[in-house]
């Protein structure tokens, strides 16, 4: 019997739209019932979001569709923080620090973890390809060291943060590796990240949408991401007042916000996981990682050298602990290519140890 090519759904298209009606509409100061309709626009806008990120990786095929997802996410995300530096100024000193660092450990306990978790149970043990993974948690482990961890230990400036020298010549490195990992991943060494041909999973017998559905699918995933990021930023003052009603420090904020504009590319992993393509949610997860770090840090860079903005990157001795902890056992759980429920759980207490940590210090 043949198959029809799917129709995009009313609902994703409709998702984004509404998501931006609401956006704009918050210069009318409607109160505290509008920004429960803005959390439900931004939750639409992330589910719709992931939807047409899958119809444009189906269309261009992997491992070019793992970076649809991860590279628009993280071009927003960092155009998000340069614009809270460039309005809050020298401020905002740690804002990039703690952003990225939240961004790692999400992605890389968080959501790893809950796809090894949620693959493992439904499958007993899933497969992935080793040269790929290993890749990618190579050049993580160099990049986070080189950014997070080594401004602690310099002598040229005084507190956790590089002068303009160093600072200029870690964000060329991190924009080389990162460029490096790419092309690793899409030219040279291309079949390190494809997915296992002889996994059964409904994508590989899915017709590929046409020219046009996938067009219109990346500029709605352009606008509802966009979206997502705008409308978590709107609704940041009602969490920092939750934040604060329950006494955690302030640096969960920035955790929560992490979390909501991770969540489009933390349940493409997950549906990718769970249809037993593991390989495909490894690739976003820890390529949505090195494109965070490896983007960032060059663009803050250029924003602090400029304007003459100290820019703090050193993390302090627990979190050290805690990101030295999640690559080594990362390493080891993923490093023979294959993964149980086991693996899934070990990262998910090691985010969970992060989060109890950030409320109580």
């Amino acid at each position: 019997m043949s198959q029809s090519t799917p129709v995009l759904p009313v609902w994703t298209i409709a998702a984004p739209i509404v998501a931006c009606l609401l956006l704009a509409g918050q210069s009318f100061g409607l109160g505290g019932f509008y920004s429960i309709l803005q959390i439900a626009g931004l939750l639409a806008a992330v589910l719709a979001s992931v939807h047409h990120a899958e119809v444009v990786a189906h269309k261009v095929g992997e491992p070019y569709g793992t970076l649809v997802l991860a590279g628009a996410i993280t071009a927003i995300e960092v155009a998000l923080i340069v614009t809270l530096m460039l309005a809050g100024g020298e401020a905002t000193s740690a804002l990039a620090r703690d952003t990225i660092f939240a961004t790692v450990m999400i992605i890389l306990n968080g959501i790893v973890g809950l796809c090894l978790l949620v693959g493992g149970n439904r499958y007993g043990e899933q497969r992935f390809g080793m040269l790929g993974v290993n890749a990618a948690l190579s050049t993580l482990a160099a990049i986070v060291v080189l950014t997070l961890i080594l401004p602690n230990f310099t002598t040229s400036v005084t507190g956790p943060m590089y002068s303009a020298s160093q600072l200029g010549f870690v964000a060329v490195v991190s924009l080389i590796l990162y460029g490096t990992f790419v092309f690793v991943q899409t030219v040279r060494h291309r079949d390190y990240f494809l997915p296992d041909e002889s996994v059964e999973n409904e994508e590989v017998h899915a017709l590929p949408p046409t020219g046009k559905q996938a067009l219109t699918s990346t500029v709605l995933l352009i606008v509802g991401l966009g979206a997502v990021v705008l409308l978590a930023k709107a609704i940041s003052p009602l969490i920092e007042a939750g934040v604060a009603s329950i006494g955690a420090p302030a640096a969960l904020v920035g955790v929560i916000i992490a979390a909501i504009v991770l969540l489009p590319e933390g349940l493409a992993s997950l549906r990718a996981a769970k249809a037993n393509r593991l390989q495909t949610s490894l690739n976003l997860a820890l390529g949505s990682a090195l494109a965070s770090i490896g983007l960032s840090i060059p663009a803050v860079a250029i924003v602090s050298i400029v304007n003459g903005w100290p820019l703090a990157l050193g993390i302090d001795t627990k979190s050290m602990v805690l990101l030295v902890l999640s690559l080594m056992v990362s390493t080891l759980s993923l490093g023979n290519g294959r993964t149980t429920v086991l693996q899934g759980a070990v990262h998910l207490v090691i985010f969970a140890t992060y989060l109890f940590m950030t409320v109580f210090p």
